[in-house]
Formats: C-alpha cells, sequence, structure tokens
C-alpha cells in the first residue's frame, strides 16, 4: 500500500486556492493514501470566532468536502484532511476521510491546543476504524499526539495506521510519534505543515514542518524538511500492524494489566491513595 503525506504552507483564509493546490499537485502522485496537514484549507491563526464561522464548512457538504472526493475518485485512492467544520453553528477541529466512493468518515479533534479553545468545540467520540482497501485506519489530529490513552484506544480498536493531520508548533512530536508506534505496533502518518503565521496582534507561529511516516516498530521510514513544500510517499504493509508481539512472551495489548491502571482519569487522586 502506497501511502503519504503532502507538507506545505497553506494561504490563510484562501480556501479555493489551498484546494487547487492541493489538486494541482496531488493530480501527478501515485498513492493509496495520502495525508494533508490539519486546517489545510484555510489556515491556523484565527483572530475571531466570526473569522473561524466564515471559513468553516459542512462535512461533507462544504467545498473541500465536494472538492477532495471528486480528488479521491479520480484517483481512485483515498485523501484524509484537516478541515474547519461548521455543523449547524457548532465548530469543530475535524479531519475528513475521502475515498472513491466519497466521503467516508471524520474525526474531531479531541485535544485541543492553545487558542483552539477559544474558537473550537472539542470532540466527544474515540476515533473510529475505516477499512480502506483492507488497511484499518483511524485518524488524530495534531495536539493528540500529547496523550497516549487515545492512540491506545485506536489501537484497540483495530487501527494498523494513524493518520495525523497538524499544524506542529511544538518541537516534541515528531520524535514522540515514534514512541506511539512503538508503545501499539502502529503505523503512523504525521503530515505537518510548514511557514509562519502572524496575523493581527497576535505573536507569530512558526511550524515545524518534518512530516514523517513510522513504521510500527518506531522507524522513520520517510520525513521531510522543516521548511520545504513536499510530498513523501512510502509503500507499506499494514497488516504487519498486526502483530503485537514484543517476543514469545509479551504483547504490548496482551501483556496489559488494566485493572492496575485504575484512577488513572481522576484528577482528585493520585495513584497509591
Amino acid at each position: 500500500m502506497l501511502v503519504g503525506f503532502y507538507q506545505f504552507k497553506p494561504e490563510f483564509g484562501d480556501k479555493s486556492k489551498n484546494i487547487e493546490k492541493i489538486e494541482h499537485t496531488l493530480n501527478v502522485e501515485l498513492f493509496d493514501i495520502i495525508v494533508l496537514p490539519e486546517l489545510c484549507t484555510t489556515g491556523y491563526q484565527f483572530v475571531s470566532l466570526k473569522e473561524v464561522q466564515k471559513l468553516s464548512e459542512s462535512i461533507p457538504d462544504g467545498l473541500a468536502s465536494r472538492r477532495f472526493s471528486a480528488l479521491a475518485r479520480n484517483k481512485g485512492a483515498y485523501i484524509i484532511a484537516g478541515i474547519a467544520e461548521n455543523d449547524g453553528g457548532t465548530i469543530y477541529n475535524s479531519a475528513g476521510l475521502f475515498g472513491p466512493d466519497g466521503f467516508v468518515g471524520k474525526y474531531r479533534k479531541i485535544h485541543l491546543f492553545f487558542e483552539e479553545t477559544l474558537f473550537f468545540t472539542p470532540g466527544s467520540e474515540q476515533p473510529k476504524v475505516y477499512d480502506v482497501n483492507g488497511a484499518r485506519v483511524s485518524m488524530l489530529i495534531c495536539f493528540d499526539w500529547m496523550f497516549p490513552e487515545i492512540f491506545r484506544i485506536a489501537a484497540i480498536v483495530g487501527a494498523d495506521i494513524i493518520a495525523q493531520p497538524a499544524n506542529l508548533v511544538l518541537p516534541y512530536c515528531q520524535h514522540a510519534m515514534q514512541t506511539r508506534s512503538i508503545e501499539n505496533r502502529i503505523f503512523t502518518v504525521t503530515a505537518n505543515r510548514i511557514g509562519t503565521e502572524e496575523r493581527g496582534e497576535k505573536s507569530p507561529l512558526t511550524f515545524t514542518g518534518c512530516s514523517q511516516i513510522t513504521d510500527e516498530k518506531g522507524n522513520v521510514l520517510v520525513s521531510a524538511g522543516d521548511n520545504e513544500e513536499i510530498v513523501r510517499i512510502v509503500d507499506i504493509n499494514p497488516h504487519d500492524a498486526r502483530d503485537k508481539r514484543i517476543n514469545r512472551y509479551n504483547s504490548v495489548l496482551d501483556s496489559r494489566r488494566p485493572e492496575m491502571y485504575a484512577g488513572i482519569c481522576d484528577t482528585n487522586r493520585t495513584m497509591g491513595d
């Protein structure tokens, strides 16, 4: 299976231009699954809720969803893209999955980062697994990387590949994703963006690039630089992620001790109390 990412710099607020750029670039590429950055059609640094509402759209009926569905149909492939979603006036930082038959599914970012908390509503559903030509694919977004629990949930429900649209500004995620792959025996595709946004009176945000694909043992199969627009694609066997064994006696899932983790999400106590 040919799996890849497209790392680039979106132009803030110009949805049509960004979509056309994606179409032009991907039209000449051969892939089975391609992952695009978070909020890839709008840009990231919003200055007001009104601005977010103006640039957001319905999934799957909005402009980006329709165009990505058409592109996926023409390519006979699957596209995962970060989109500002408007669902009846509620705004989500979402990822949509589009395939040869159109819209497949979506994920709403659970862990909002920084000023996203001012504009977006956090998702309330755990990641789902979608069948993509025999591979089992889940979606997470950017800052979700900080929370290993959500990656473990995706692994438990059967994900072979986690697609991660991202707009990373912290320097840690790319290294952490190797660990997420190791501890869950999954492939990860991190599609980050590049460039700097400085809007209104806000401090500039510089995005770290360095998109990458890791295998189920944490090896970086392919990566990008910190400031280049590039498509990178690698051939993988997603079924390799279904072997959860560490050795003949241990498995990353079967060796768990869930009864020992009680209280892990209780913020009013410490372990051992």
